[in-house]
């Protein structure tokens, strides 16, 4: 199946048009969290915020699979 992977938070959209061909929901989930991971670090060295912002994972129809937010969450 075909997944985009968009960037979104109240006011903005940044949309991912090319999407990435994924066996199942947990290859995505996997997929969604490392490029979490890399946003997250490049964000620590120019000192951005993504604070708001998630990445909702959608299939071609536009359905949101899963959502995860780009916030660390703290336990």
């Amino acid at each position: 199946m075909r997944c985009y992977f968009h960037l979104v938070n109240s006011h903005e959209f940044i949309g991912d048009d090319t999407g990435v061909e994924i066996l199942d929901l947990a290859t995505a989930r996997g997929f969604a969290l490392q490029a979490i991971e890399d946003i997250r670090e490049e964000a620590i060295q120019v000192g951005a915020s993504w604070q708001g912002w998630r990445l909702d994972v959608v299939n071609p129809s536009g359905e949101v699979l899963l959502s995860i937010p780009l916030e660390p969450v703290l336990h």
